[in-house]
């Protein structure tokens, strides 16, 4: 995972989350489901969102805009207007304004008339949300955007509740948008999606189960030649995956802590070295234009799998192992957090099965093993490293990293994310968040609650 996600890369987790993305203004791109049987949902949980984000930093932290910058829509300040409701406690009603500065500044080249360019609506972009806390344990979210670029309005609808160990997420979305491996954006005209999952901190075990449908032709955001993903064609689609987490800790700092001093973070004040496991099953299946045979698997690849003229379904395996160091307990004004994370992920039990397997008949008929059987098994790798540089500041890097035996360079670093945290050291665990992706070309500013 990269910083971008709704979720730190977390010890033990694997789970396909939402991104980030300032691509529009509620901040939000769905995963588009690949060939691998990743665990594919929602954000696990409400997450705070865009709107009430800005309204924070608009009251607590003297920003009365909110950069930010895409590739495709450029550089753009927010800024957030709370309106009335009809109950304050329960109910939440915004609009959030989006200028495109970038655009505005080309436009005074070609004409010298200021005040005609600040009229122009071209330049603006509009969000209307209302969030009403139905009761605790239930919320509903309904957001209207219009953006500059764009003749369709995106309108969304999603519907929280809380479980003792679950969460329900259900959302309709018109259109949609999802993000690709490879970065590409994809507008689906409609999406309803159901997602289920377990979340006790505590628990060995994990479930999780979405099902979604999918209408009408998906269309890139920005104009290519790309054919769109299989999964995002029309169709029905469902996944449910279970699993098995074991934790280690290998080495906890029993040092004491300095007195009647605060860390910056709560959740970041104990030095330690520990471990994680994940083993997990994956069961899918789809019924529409969206059936497709996993690429990349020839006929001998061992799996269970099946597939008509119009459904698909196949089960698989999975698997993860993690490493996380922290030193330094975040209290002192210089140096005092440095913190590693490093994963490995098999993301197909049966790739990895069928490739070590013709390894392995390679070597017992005295063979050299081909290329494409090592790179089956290979796994591939989350790195995140992450510095206190003075007070609450500091730098963190994020990237996959991948082995590719087909290059003559095997080692590709996929998708840096590198950022700069803010701890907001008066609400005990959260974060301004800073952070550019130079593949996306993307740079956003969020709040983080919670999170390590």
């Amino acid at each position: 995972m990269t910083m971008k996600k709704l979720r730190w890369a977390m010890e033990g987790e694997f789970w396909e989350l939402d991104s980030s993305t300032p691509a529009t203004l509620d901040g939000v791109a769905r995963p588009v489901a690949g060939d691998l049987p990743l665990p594919l949902g929602l954000s696990r949980g409400a997450r705070l969102s865009r709107p009430k984000q800005i309204d924070f930093m608009q009251r607590f932290m003297a920003a009365p805009f909110v950069p930010s910058f895409s590739h495709g829509v450029g550089f753009s300040l927010q800024r957030l207007l709370s309106l009335p409701s009809f109950a304050r406690d329960a109910c939440f009603t915004t609009l959030l304004g989006q200028f495109n500065v970038q655009k505005f500044a080309a436009s005074l080249k070609k004409s010298e008339s200021i005040w005609k360019h600040f009229s122009d609506p071209q330049f603006y972009s509009l969000n209307l949300c209302w969030e009403w806390l139905i009761t605790p344990r239930d919320t509903l979210l309904l957001t209207s955007e219009a953006q500059a670029d764009h003749k369709t309005p995106r309108k969304k609808a999603i519907f929280h509740h809380k479980f003792p160990n679950h969460n329900l997420t259900v959302e309709a979305s018109s259109p949609s948008l999802f993000v690709d491996d490879d970065g590409n954006y994809w507008d689906v005209p409609f999406t309803l999606a159901m997602d289920v999952g377990s979340i006790a901190p505590h628990s060995d075990t994990s479930f999780h189960f979405c099902i979604s449908h999918n209408a009408g032709s998906p269309r890139p955001l920005t104009p290519n030649q790309i054919p769109p993903p299989p999964t995002l064609l029309p169709g029905l689609s469902a996944k449910s995956a279970f699993s098995f987490n074991k934790h280690f800790d290998i080495w906890k700092s029993e040092a004491p802590k300095a007195r009647m001093v605060q860390p910056y973070d709560i959740l970041l004040s104990n030095p330690h070295v520990s471990a994680s496991t994940i083993l997990g099953s994956v069961i899918t299946a789809s019924l529409g234009e969206n059936s497709m045979t996993p690429r990349g698997q020839d006929d001998d690849t061992f799996r269970l799998y099946a597939k008509g003229e119009n459904y698909a379904a196949s089960a698989d395996l999975f698997a993860s192992a993690s490493l996380s160091a922290q030193l330094g307990n975040f209290q002192k004004n210089f140096l005092d957090l440095t913190r590693f994370h490093a994963r490995l992920d098999i993301p197909s039990g049966s790739k990895f099965i069928n490739g070590a397997y013709k390894v392995a008949r390679a070597l017992y008929n005295s063979e050299a093993p081909t290329a494409e059987a090592l790179q089956t098994i290979t796994p591939s790798a989350t790195l995140s490293f992450q510095q206190q540089m003075a007070g609450p500041f500091s730098l963190r890097v994020d990237s996959g990293v991948s082995v590719d035996l087909k290059k003559e360079w095997y080692l590709n670093v996929n998708d840096p994310v590198f950022a700069v945290e803010y701890a907001l050291h008066v609400l005990g665990s959260a974060k301004a968040v800073a952070w550019y992706s130079p593949k996306q070309r993307e740079f956003m500013i969020e709040l983080r609650f919670f999170e390590t």
